[in-house]
């Protein structure tokens, strides 16, 4: 499955809320944080609503 390393690279003051909460709810605490999540459909739409705070990097999973 594909993994999706996202990394914030601005900060949400002064942000929507539903952003500011968008970009709590993915696991990133403050700029620089990076976190990774497996590419699901739900995961994919909250960093499209966010994807201009955010750096977002598309791999492979090796076993």
């Amino acid at each position: 499955m594909n993994k999706l390393n996202v990394t914030l690279v601005k900060s949400t003051s002064g942000r929507v809320p539903t952003h500011r909460r968008t970009v709590r709810a993915l696991g990133l605490r403050r700029v620089g944080h990076t976190v990774v999540h497996n590419a699901t459909d739900p995961i994919k739409g909250m960093v499209k609503q966010v994807s201009y705070l955010l750096k977002v990097v598309e791999f492979d999973e090796v076993k």
